[in-house]
Parts: C-alpha cells; structure tokens; sequence
C-alpha cells in the first residue's frame, strides 16, 4: 500500500472516529435521561409512600361517607404506588439498556481510536523506510562531505 493510501486511509479512520465519539456522546446523553426518569419515579414512589402511611394512620373520620372517601382515597394512592413501581421496573430496565449502549459505544470508538494507533504507526514506519532524509547526511567514509555550521546569526536589531 502506498504511502498516499495509508494517509488516506488514516483520514478515514479519524473521520471515523470523530463519527463514533458522537455516537457516544449521545449515548451518554440518552443514559442520563433515562438515569434521570429513573429518579423521578423513585421519588415519586418515596412521595406516594410517605402520603399513603400518612392517610394509613388517620383514624378521624366522623361518618361512613367521610370514612368511604378516606378508603377509596387510600386505594386510589395504592393503586399509584404500585403503578410507580411498575414503571419503576420499566425505568430501571430502560437506564440499564442506555448504560449497556454507551458502553457499546465506547467500546466501538476505543476500537477504532486502537486502528488509527496502529495505522499511524505503520504509516510512520512506511514514510521512514522511503528513505527521506530528514536534514543533512554526513559520508563517515569522505571527510570532505562533512558540512561545516553555519555561523549564528545575528539578533533583530543588529547587535
């Protein structure tokens, strides 16, 4: 492969993986969402408790009507309590697939971020072997092929 190729190919993969630290940033983003409902829900359930066991303990009802309504208001809160640990359980489940997700997608930009590694690596090696000299070669064999240094130059103003 030429070294154009390898420079190319190596652009590919850095687009690549600018690609996937998107994906994963939006992974991320997707995963505090969910975290963030999750801890809705449960606050709302530590609500809806601490609401239910209040009405749980009232014994001040001063008729059948009044003590019917102070029933059906204690079922109607255990009835959203058990909704909210149902959703709860969706939440949790959710959170936990977006958390898998970003892991995915860390996984995938770690991969490519180990291929563009390893492709600069080569192209290096490919550039080094094409035998650019990078400064002035010196013959050890011929004495006269030595350079002499150049002289330092001067400051700015002349001094």
């Amino acid at each position: 492969m030429s070294i154009k190729a390898q420079q190319q190919r190596l652009a590919r993969l850095r687009r690549l993986e600018r690609l996937r630290a998107i994906g994963h940033r939006q992974a991320m983003v997707a995963a505090g969402q969910a975290e963030s409902t999750l801890a809705q829900l449960q606050n709302l359930a530590e609500r809806t408790d601490t609401l239910a066991q209040g009405y749980a303990a009232r014994t001040d009802a001063s008729d059948g009507a009044a003590l019917a309504h102070l029933g059906a208001f204690r079922a109607g809160l255990a009835q959203i309590a058990r909704s909210t640990a149902g959703e709860i359980d969706t939440a949790r489940r959710i959170a936990d697939a977006r958390a898998a997700e970003v892991a995915a997608a860390e996984r995938r930009r770690a991969a490519v971020a180990d291929r563009i590694a390893a492709e600069a690596r080569l192209l290096a090696r490919a550039q080094a072997q094409a035998g650019t000299p990078l400064g002035a070669t010196r013959n050890r064999e011929d004495p006269a092929s030595e350079t002499t240094p150049t002289p330092p130059s001067r400051d700015w103003h002349g001094s």
